[in-house]
């Protein structure tokens, strides 16, 4: 968010203004700002306008390339003051349709267009079938985007959406729009909230409220949307953190360091003994309960070689990694806990399930504990330490 003159200038350095009220822009792609929230309603487009017209009071040139107010007078308030670009018209069978003039927002080269609903769909006719081909042209001109989307519209979450709710999501644009935009800011209201601004007819005229109220906007549905809304936010900031921070070291192996995991990250650690059924059991419990996934290590000691027991208990594993639903990871390493820990960063895991030990104490004195190494080499992830009776 821009907050000041100062912040508005240093981000539009890069535009000239010239004699002729024309921007003169270098070959740069423009940014990319999506407002996202979980349904109608919470404020995308009323915080769309809000931040776009202070940059206009900054000295910002905006225009609205496409907006849709749905007849709310705060959001429609918001708009005044900025200019808008006249809609295209497209006539198919008789009718006259309008759809945003992509071809003028380009003539015209603003600094930053707003563009609403972001996952509709161009009537046939158009020179390009969605609405966010037609963000990418303008930013590809190197002009700046804010759009709105709400959660149901991504490719990856709108069947889940479908099964959580009972509506079918028609139009859905690809998750790596979120990926490579340059900031995610989700719009939050609790589900209280909303359902008062749907009562008071602030989202939907007055013949639609009961009727939203019994399908879309019920209050299991609400909560389900808000918390599929900030874990997208939150994956997208944890991505972007650690493409930031992974750096390769001599070996030419990426190296993860001060990443903060958003998510928590399950990792068993097995080894040939005949507990690893109820390892991986309690890890997919853990799993399951945190929401989290669920990872299976086996470390493969290069000086020991696997009896047929041994090699067919693995095997066991991996196919009872999978019916949990989890990923099997084989590594091989004489240092185990050097390569549990270099699993664990490079996974970003946040919670290790192992087994006790079966050493003798004096066995633990000469060759030392596994346990001790981990908790000195990962000082940010919890272990659980699973009996040997459980």
């Amino acid at each position: 968010m821009i907050s000041s003159n100062v912040d508005a200038q240093i981000m539009y350095t890069s535009y000239t203004v010239c004699s002729n009220s024309t921007y003169s822009r270098p070959a740069r792609r423009g940014k990319h700002k999506i407002f996202i929230g979980m349904a109608p309603g919470v404020g995308k487009t009323y915080r769309m306008l809000d931040e776009a017209s202070r940059l206009k009071r900054d000295g910002i040139d905006v225009v609205i390339g496409w907006l849709e107010t749905y007849d709310r007078p705060e959001t429609a308030a918001k708009a005044i003051g900025l200019e808008v670009i006249p809609r295209k018209t497209i006539e198919q069978r008789g009718l006259i349709f309008t759809e945003m003039d992509t071809n003028a927002i380009l003539q015209r080269q603003p600094q930053l267009v707003l563009v609403d609903e972001l996952a509709h769909t161009n009537v046939p006719g158009a020179e390009r079938t969605r609405r966010y081909q037609d963000v990418e042209a303008i930013l590809a001109a190197g002009i700046d985007v804010y759009s709105t989307v709400n959660i149901q519209h991504l490719e990856s979450l709108c069947n889940q959406v479908t099964q959580m709710t009972g509506i079918v999501v028609q139009e859905c644009i690809p998750d790596s729009l979120l990926e490579v935009a340059d900031q995610v800011v989700v719009v939050d209201v609790t589900p209280e909230t909303l359902e008062e601004r749907l009562l008071e007819g602030k989202i939907y005229p007055t013949k639609r409220i009961e009727k939203s109220l019994q399908n879309f906007f019920t209050r299991p549905n609400l909560v389900a949307l808000r918390e599929l809304a900030l874990r997208q936010v939150a994956d997208n900031i944890e991505k972007k953190e650690i493409q930031q921070a992974s750096r390769f070291n001599c070996n030419g192996k990426a190296v993860t360091e001060n990443v903060c995991c958003v998510h928590e990250r399950i990792l068993v650690c097995l080894s040939c003994e005949p507990n690893f059924m109820g390892l991986i059991q309690r890890g997919s419990i853990l799993a399951d309960y945190m929401n989290a996934p669920l990872y299976v290590l086996f470390v493969n000691n290069p000086d020991h070689f696997l009896t047929k027991v041994e090699a067919l208990d693995v095997e066991r594993c991996k196919r009872l990694c999978q019916e949990f639903k989890g990923e099997f990871l084989q590594v091989s390493g004489c240092n185990v806990a050097e390569e549990i820990a270099n699993v664990a960063r490079s996974y970003r895991i946040t919670q290790v399930v192992l087994g006790q030990t079966r050493r003798s104490k004096w066995q633990i004195f000469l060759r030392g504990s596994l346990i001790h190494q981990l908790v000195s080499e990962l000082t940010q992830i919890d272990l659980h330490i699973i009996s040997i009776e459980k």
